[in-house]
Order: structure tokens, then sequence, then C-alpha cells
């Protein structure tokens, strides 16, 4: 295999390469280090390499499969993202302060080191996890590899970046409003939020008023599947799944949002037509059937999401140093009283409830992921808080409220636009759906084979 398709190759693939004896885990961590060490002084998705210490786990890796070790992901690197702990390491979550060097792993990342996985590093972030773009004043502008001039997304924007560029055979992301799926449709990549408890998020303890999940950023739905067999909390094989027809499925296509004043534009509707329309040749029922938002969803989705930046620069401190936008998101998330916050998360069930309903009819729900081409670089450099805030709503509507519920919803690409920059839309299933979310994306991927496209920055 040549070295770039094999840098592409994806975590399923080089999984299977390792295992059969076929590839050593110390060269394929030494292709991806001679990667980053060319396309990441422009593209800047990882904030630290773990360079030495990855080619020793690779070496150990290595060591163990002529033993007849046959962990799941033995000797595959992963990326992970600055919000979660890796032993030995500083968490900077994008904001310039003085974090502690952290004692042990976050529980997922223990678990990808039990199966096997080797981490080669700590990806990018925004100031407090705060935007879906990645920029900060302390670590710089996170560049998409299918077009440098614009944003690859946030929060998990490092960790989209690096997969998406061949940097890594998959990442790992969290999602408190978006932050795996945004990135994940920026890039052209399957973003997979689970649904609420399927990933220990140990040591934090309902992060972001309980809306943050943990899930992972891959080239193909198998990737993804893989690794969530890894490191999952209860249900069904997820790689199992993915290998299973999913039969003929009712899909609710729903564009309609709340009012914030905007629409989707035709390039962003024609992913989700072309979606449609390829699932209803594939024999699956479609049907436009809208969401019912309501009045109330939009503002206890913001008021969660936002006092939980509030309580993330709280526990961070130096807000003299952050940006002019990332202190009045801090500043309008300390003034959300926490018991205003506390009633919006109790209300979750209730919200769940009324926006399922669409689930009487439906299986799957098929919408939208952006209203517009993701943003350009620093498009938001110098604009305060609110109009942040604003802005991002009315870029990306379709996601936050899932985080809310709780339920799981996955980022799917959707083919490509005439000069070649990536689509995609976003599949939510009800609770306890998620095999059939990669069952499904699965047999939409194998019709369109969306992983072999490449960006060209990354070749």
């Amino acid at each position: 295999m040549e070295r770039d398709d094999l840098a592409f190759a994806g975590l399923a693939r080089h999984a299977d390469l390792i295992a059969a004896g076929e590839l050593s885990s110390r060269e394929l961590v030494e292709l991806y280090l001679g990667r980053i060490a060319r396309l990441d002084p422009v593209l800047n998705a990882f904030r630290v390499v773990l360079a030495e210490q990855a080619l020793i786990e690779a070496d150990q890796a290595d060591g163990r499969r002529r033993g007849g070790d046959r962990r799941p992901l033995l000797g595959v690197p992963i990326a992970i993202k600055d919000d979660i702990h890796v032993a030995g390491e500083i968490t900077g979550y994008g904001c310039d302060w003085d974090p502690p060097v952290r004692p042990a792993d976050s529980e997922v990342v223990r678990r990808l080191r039990a199966a096997g996985a080797v981490i080669i590093g700590k990806t990018h972030v925004p100031e407090l996890m705060a935007t879906g773009f990645t920029e900060s004043p302390t670590y710089g502008v996170t560049r998409n590899p299918w077009d440098i001039h614009r944003t690859s997304g946030g929060s998990s924007g490092g960790s989209a970046t690096a997969v998406a560029a061949g940097l890594v055979s998959a990442a790992i992301g969290t999602d408190g409003a978006g932050s795996i799926r945004i990135p994940a449709a920026c890039c052209g990549l399957f973003g997979f939020k689970t649904q609420r408890g399927r990933i220990s998020t140990a040591p934090d303890v309902n992060p972001h008023r309980g809306m943050t999940v943990y899930g992972p950023l891959t080239r193909t739905v198998q990737d993804a599947a893989r690794f969530m067999d890894a490191v999952r909390d209860g249900g069904p094989s997820f790689a199992e799944a993915a290998a299973t027809p999913p039969g003929r499925l009712r899909i609710a296509l729903s564009v309609g949002l709340p009012p914030l004043g905007v629409s989707v534009d035709a390039e962003q509707l024609s992913g989700v037509q072309s979606t449609a329309a390829l699932l209803r040749e594939l024999g699956h029922e479609v049907v436009e059937r809208e969401f019912d938002w309501g009045l109330t969803i939009g503002n206890r989705v913001l008021t969660r999401f936002v006092r939980g930046l509030g309580d993330k620069a709280a526990e961070i401190g130096h807000r003299d140093r952050l940006s002019r936008r990332a202190k009045g998101i801090a500043r309008i998330g300390s003034a959300i009283p926490s018991r205003v916050a506390e009633s919006a998360g109790a209300a979750a069930a209730e919200d769940a409830a009324h926006l399922n309903q669409i689930f009487d009819e439906s299986d799957v729900v098929l919408t939208p992921m952006f209203t517009r081409r993701p943003l350009r670089v620093r498009e938001y450099d110098g604009t305060t808080g609110i109009r942040t805030l604003a802005g991002q709503a009315r870029w990306a509507p379709y996601s936050a409220a899932f985080n809310h519920t709780g339920q799981p919803s996955v980022a799917v690409p959707a083919g490509f636009t005439p000069d070649g920059f990536p689509l995609s839309v976003q599949f939510v299933g009800p609770f306890d759906s998620e095999a059939r979310l990669f069952s499904l994306s699965a047999q939409l991927e194998e019709a369109r084979g969306w992983a072999g496209r490449r960006p060209a920055v990354a070749t």
C-alpha cells in the first residue's frame, strides 16, 4: 500500500493490518509523525505531539502482537481532544492559564490504552470549548484541510483536522452542543454523538451541566464502530451493527428551524436533498415531517450550555487572559443563576418526550447540519460574546437540542459541492437507536464511498 493510501486507510483497516502482521505500529506512527511535521505547521491540529512516547508505545504494541496479543486497537494511533486528560500532560481547554499536569488518564483514554491504542497527541480546542470554530489567542487558528481559509469547526476542530488530513487513524472528541458533529461535518468525516451514558466521562461528572458526551471522529463508519466497541458502557456491538443492513426504514426529512431569522441555503439543501434521494433509491420511505421545536426548548438548551461555559471559566480563572468574545461568553454564562440552569436540565425529559413525538411515525430523522458553508477563519475576530453566540446559533442550529435531550445523533458525509467542499447531514434517532444509526450510515457510506476523497492540501 502506498504511504498516502496508508495514511488515509482509517482505524479499522490499520487495526486489521497490524493484527495480520502486514504493518507494524512503529511504521504507522512514524508515517503519521512525518506527516504531522510536514502539514501541521499550516493546519494547526495538535497542541502537543507525544512523539517519543508514541514510538515507545508502538514498539510495545509490536512486541505484544508478536507474543500473540489480539487486543482490538493494538498499535493504532489515536488523537485525544484537549479537554480530556492524558496522564503526565496538561489539559489546556484552549486557554491561557496555568493548568496542572494530570496524574491519570480520563477513563475513556484508559479504555483506549487497554484496547491497545497508541496516544499520538492532544488536539486543539477553542477557548472554553465555547465556539463552533477552533481559534484562540493562545494556540492560534486550526484550519480545515479541504479549504485552509475555512474553519474545521469546534470545539473538536483539532481532532477533525487531524483525521481529515491523514495525521492519525482516528480521534476522540467531546460534544456539548454539536462539538463532534459540527467539526465532522466541516471536514467530511463521520462524527458520532453517543447517547448520554454510553461512554464514561470520568473523572468528570455530568460535564457541562450534563450536556457533554464523548465520541469518535473517523473516516468511515466501521472505524467509529470499532472505536465505540472498545470504550462503550453496555449496548450492542456497533461493529456488528455497521456490518448489518438496516432493512427498510421510515425516515423523516426535517429542515424546519426554531424562529432564528435564518433559513438553509441552496448549497446545504442540496446535500440534504441528494441524501434523501439516495435513501429512497436504497428502499427507505422518506417523508417530509418536522420536529416540533416549540417555544421553550431553545431557551433551555442555551441556558444550560452558556451556564456551563461560565462554570468552565470559573474553574480555569485568569479571565483577563481570555479574548474579548470568550470574556463576554463567560460573563453571560456566569450571570445565569445556577438554579435556572438546573431547572432547564430538569425539563430535559419533558422536552425529549415532546421532540420525540416525531418517532411515533419515523425510525430516523434526517436534518441539515448547517444553514450555510462553514465559517471563514477569523470570521468572529474581535466580536462580542453575545454576537458570537447568536451567529453560531444561526449557522449550526440543528445539533444542540439533542445534547439537551441526551439521545444519539450523527454527522454523515453528504457528497461534495461543485468546487470540492464536503457537505454533511445529520441523522437523529430515539433513545437506544445507536445500532440503527450505525447500520443506516454504513449503508449510505457503501453507496456514496465518501472515504475515497481526500483534501488536496493533505496529499
